[in-house]
């Protein structure tokens, strides 16, 4: 009886239409989706190929012709936007996560799990990403407003271009404390280092994270394939696991 070789074995294990697909990933998203294109791979043989950022420049650069194929945004708004101006595929908008913002500092103890720390002067600097792009930093200015604290805090912004720098700078202490996306700062379902405090969702609206296809990706298996599996239980576990609610 002849054998099939183990290297053709996986070889036929691979779908015959994998594909490979460019995808603009909002910034607050990166270690998540890190883990489940990683998983998508293994699963399905297509490869994501991911660039994270700021929504707002990555509306921008698609707008300009950037070759991404998929855009998770970190709100609603930039994908039904794209889809209304022709840029993006009719259909195919999802909520893939809603995000939760938190105030954070990377020593223990100087944020409280009130964030009281907030009516104190004992801070010079806070960290936010640049509200006109970043949906988690236009959050955090309605928080601040919701808290009558916007005009007491916002003379010590230092904006960051996006999330991910918002974090970096409260991080290597640039910024004693600040606001970023709580998936940045949780690790199995806890505060992996710091101190924190998770923002109440009701003194901002609610950070929906679309998915959309772009034009690029239009009928390309790999754009349907990654749609149908963000939306399946092995991605929805990771997203859950990263303090996202679904």
């Amino acid at each position: 009886m002849n054998r099939i070789p183990a290297v053709l074995l996986a070889l036929l294990a691979v779908p015959a239409a994998a594909d490979e697909i460019t995808v603009a990933v909002a910034a607050n998203f990166t270690a998540p989706m890190k883990q489940i294109a990683a998983d998508f791979e293994k699963d399905t043989g297509h490869k994501a190929q991911l660039a994270f950022g700021a929504t707002g420049k990555f509306y921008a650069q698609i707008r300009n012709g950037a070759p991404f194929e998929i855009l998770l945004a970190a709100d609603d708004n930039t994908p039904a936007k794209l889809v209304t101006e022709g840029a993006a595929v009719a259909g195919s908008t999802f909520t893939y996560a809603i995000g939760r913002l938190v105030l954070w500092s990377a020593r223990p103890g100087f944020v409280d799990a009130k964030g009281e720390v907030l009516k104190k002067a004992e801070f010079n600097h806070v960290s936010i990403a640049n509200p006109k792009l970043a949906p988690y930093g236009s959050a955090a200015v309605e928080a601040l407003t919701a808290l009558n604290l916007i005009d007491a805090v916002q003379p010590k912004f230092v904006q960051a271009e996006n999330i991910a720098q918002a974090h970096q700078f409260i991080a290597t202490g640039n910024a004693e404390l600040g606001f970023v996306a709580l998936s940045q700062v949780m690790k199995d379902g806890k505060i992996s280092e710091g101190s924190a405090w998770i923002v109440p969702a009701n003194l901002h609206q609610p950070i929906k994270q679309d998915f959309v296809i772009l034009d690029k990706g239009r009928g390309k298996p790999a754009a349907e394939a990654l749609m149908k599996y963000l939306k399946g239980d092995k991605a929805r576990a990771v997203i859950k696991a990263y303090g996202y609610d679904l």
